[in-house]
């Protein structure tokens, strides 16, 4: 018999003979789910509940992943078993921060997780980004998902046929593809109705993808290049002095299968580009390029017209990586619309320790700290890109919520005067009646799954696996709805 299942039997068994232990995870995306999941199998006298702003769950999952990717969003099955879990709860349509407090929760429980994500945006800081049309990339994410907080968003997809998305990674393969593919083929999705309306009307052709860097450090992977290559009658621009390789990108390609299969694939992308019809869309991949502002209208005020680039060269940076720097050189792509994929940024919130640099919370393999790295804030945890950043895909969570859980069991088994899971806590029942008091309106599974049903049998209506619920008002209507 291995020590580990030893270990975790004698945690077990010590659990089955105490008083319940009750956690509090806030954010119900992977990072959430995955944590509950790990603490229900590794601990019997956990009680977990689950709160989430949002009165539906499962994150980026839901919001996140593109209508076309449906296999992606196979891990709801996994997460809705964790929900339906008899010790453990799902409370949607509650706002940390405004509902409640993150000390009245640490008084209700002896543990809370903080999972809930990155729900903002980093910025690049340059002249003309407040002008109109320029979006985050999680802002038009959250549109064509359908988002409450964003469906009322109005991307402007008709003054001109050029849009630029700053960055080359996967969000922003996501939306170029959404903004190119035939809507025809989206309409079979679940994206937002109002999305797809826009989408069929939207006079947006041509889309520039600009990175600071080269092909062979695009921040890509190899799927999703593929798949966006292989949208029909999809023409591919790039210039060839871009696809001109150094020694030292070939020393990164030669560290990197990765790298090297995706430089491939763009020259590969880049040799079969032809001359096509006026009315062709067309995929403008744009290396070597930072942007320096953004450019005014001058017919409408207050609106974007373009965007002034610098050219880059690389150079050094040490351990192998190279960095982007300005020549002096600039040029303008004119275009209605920009958006920006640079990247997530997390929220802080009143009572918690926050990096405002890296945008995360301080933290020891999940263990909250705050000033000095060795002082540790007894029962808060972290998970997610609220712990690690902004990267990683969904299976990344699973590896966080493991550490994360390793790190509380180690605290209850030590029971150190402080430690996780002493003293008595109120828990669910606390939870409800605070709730009950302040006249939150909270949105349970069953809330839930009445949403689910909704959207479903709207979708047959449509031909689609759903049709989304997209205003506040409708998703708490139909979880209150009579069955």
């Amino acid at each position: 018999m291995s020590s580990m299942f030893l270990a975790r039997r004698l945690v077990t068994r010590c659990f089955s003979s105490r008083p319940p232990l009750h956690v509090c995870i806030v954010g119900s995306g992977p990072a959430g789910f995955y944590t509950a999941d790990k603490l229900l199998k590794a601990h019997e006298g956990a009680r977990i509940d689950i709160i989430d702003r949002l009165p539906t769950p499962f994150g980026l999952v839901r919001s996140g992943v593109a209508p076309d990717h449906p296999e992606t969003k196979i891990a709801i099955n996994q997460f809705s078993r964790v929900a339906q879990h008899n010790r453990c709860a799902f409370y949607g349509n509650v706002k940390l921060g405004s509902d409640l407090s993150l000390s009245e929760l640490r008084d209700l429980y002896h543990v809370v997780v903080l999972a809930y994500g990155a729900e903002s945006d980093k910025n690049l800081g340059i002249p003309g980004e407040s002008l109109g049309g320029i979006y985050s990339a999680r802002e038009f994410v959250w549109w064509y998902n359908g988002h409450p907080d964003y469906s009322s968003l109005k991307p402007d997809l008709k003054s001109s046929d050029t849009a630029v998305i700053l960055g080359q990674g996967n969000v922003a393969l996501d939306v170029a593809r959404i903004l190119l593919r035939p809507t025809t083929e989206l309409a079979s999705t679940d994206i937002a109705t109002h999305a797809l309306s826009a989408l069929e009307e939207s006079s947006i052709r041509k889309v520039y993808l600009v990175g600071r860097r080269g092909p062979v450090q695009a921040a890509l992977t190899a799927k999703e290049l593929r798949e966006i290559l292989g949208i029909k009658n999809l023409h591919i621009r790039i210039k060839e002095t871009d696809l001109t390789v150094t020694p030292a990108d070939e020393e990164e390609m030669k560290n990197s299968r990765a790298r090297k299969r995706i430089y491939e694939l763009l020259s590969k992308a880049a040799a079969g580009t032809s001359k096509g019809d006026c009315d062709q869309r067309e995929l403008h991949f744009v290396f070597f390029r930072q942007p320096e502002r953004f450019l005014e209208s001058d017919e409408s005020k207050g609106r974007v017209s373009g965007v002034n680039l610098e050219k880059t060269i690389l150079e050094s940076g040490g351990s192998g990586k190279q960095i982007a720097v300005g020549t002096g050189e600039f040029e303008d792509i004119n275009c209605s619309m920009v958006l920006k994929a640079i990247g997530y940024k997390s929220v802080p919130i009143d009572g918690l320790p926050f990096d405002h640099k890296k945008g995360i919370v301080p933290n020891v393999r999940g263990r909250v700290v705050s000033g000095d790295i060795s002082q540790t804030e007894p029962g808060l945890y972290v998970c997610g890109w609220l712990k690690r950043g902004p990267v990683g895909i969904i299976a990344t969570n699973l590896y966080c919520a493991e550490e994360t859980v390793g790190s509380i069991s180690q605290d209850i088994e030590e029971e150190e005067e402080g430690v996780v899971g002493k003293s008595e806590k109120a828990g669910r029942k606390g939870l409800v009646q605070l709730l009950e008091n302040k006249m939150v309106k909270k949105v349970d599974f069953s809330g839930w799954e009445k949403i689910d049903a909704k959207e479903k049998q709207m979708g047959i209506e449509r031909n689609k696996p759903r049709e989304k619920l997209v205003t506040w008002e409708d998703l708490l209507a139909a979880s209150s709805a009579d069955s």
